[in-house]
């Protein structure tokens, strides 16, 4: 399985999509978004704001690593 490292990052307050490349040894809880300086927070039950927010879900995750991923 190849794991994606780039995924589009959209924010919610204005819509704004961006590209960003993903940390493959952290998850990245904030990200302030260019456009309108929200800064996003993952959503309820999601470890991070690219699970929350990205085109594709954070590297552990797309690794089945389960819910606990990033609490290493």
């Amino acid at each position: 399985m190849t794991v994606l490292l780039q995924s589009t990052l959209t924010c919610p307050s204005c819509g704004v999509a961006k590209v960003e490349t993903m940390p493959t040894n952290a998850c990245q809880y904030f990200y302030e978004c260019t456009a309108c300086n929200t800064l996003l927070k993952p959503k309820q039950g999601d470890c991070c704001v690219f699970c929350s927010y990205g085109s594709v879900p954070c590297p552990p995750i797309q690794e089945g690593k389960g819910d606990d991923c990033c609490a290493s």
